[in-house]
């Protein structure tokens, strides 16, 4: 199987978990973590789950699916212990072309979730497409073990430091080579970091045509 591998942004979008036990809740945690706004349906839920409806993490309809509750959904999971249940999420989610994953259930699925490997804005994901999700929780433990606890830290600085430069540098080859060559090197937040310091020497060597510096209106 063919997958596309995609970061996909769910912030305040619909989505739907049929579904409140030990299996939903963590496919709810990852979509909260990407801040989607989760409906939850069950008529029964985990300790976990009704905390999370408490605090208005999620919205809980305390009830059994019944067909038309995906209506203006973006994504949803079938997380129930029900075989029929879920194939009939799975169904209704095709036909309205909404993005369906049923928990377990590789060929009722459009997409999986990933085991994933987290430092701040840095994500690693891991994918079996379903064949082995053991292999997939192994391989992320032994990247989690290897990847520096600062990584985050670190990203979110370079982050900073290239935004710099794109604003100081004209986009070609020069500023290229650079941001490749910062990205292999320690980066801090303190202006004297020697990073920093390699970036504006090279921005006057690679400098922005004149026509492209901002002027300042002095009147």
């Amino acid at each position: 199987m063919s997958l596309f591998p995609i970061f996909l942004k769910l912030t305040a979008r619909p989505c739907s978990v049929i579904g409140a036990g030990n299996l939903a809740e963590s496919k709810i945690e990852s979509l909260l973590a990407a801040n989607a706004a989760v409906t939850v349906i069950a008529p029964h839920a985990s300790a976990r789950i009704v905390a999370m409806s408490e605090s208005g993490e999620v919205t809980w309809r305390q009830r059994d699916y019944t067909t038309g509750d995906l209506a203006g959904q973006f994504l949803v999971v079938a997380a129930t212990n029900i075989p029929a249940v879920n194939r009939a999420v799975f169904a209704e989610a095709e036909a309205a072309g909404i993005l369906i994953n049923a928990v377990d259930d590789p060929p009722f699925c459009d997409f999986y979730f990933p085991s994933v490997v987290r430092r701040g804005d840095l994500q690693i994901a891991i994918s079996t497409a379903g064949a082995s999700p053991a292999l997939a929780q192994r391989l992320r433990k032994e990247i989690n073990a290897l990847l520096p606890l600062d990584t985050g830290d670190w990203l979110a600085e370079l982050g900073n430091l290239r935004r710099e430069v794109l604003q100081l540098e004209p986009l070609n080859e020069a500023r290229k080579q650079l941001l490749h060559q910062l990205a292999s090197r320690e980066v801090c937040g303190y202006d004297g970091c020697p990073s920093r310091t390699l970036a504006r020497g090279h921005a006057l060597t690679n400098p922005l045509p004149a026509t492209s510096i901002p002027t300042v209106n002095k009147s």
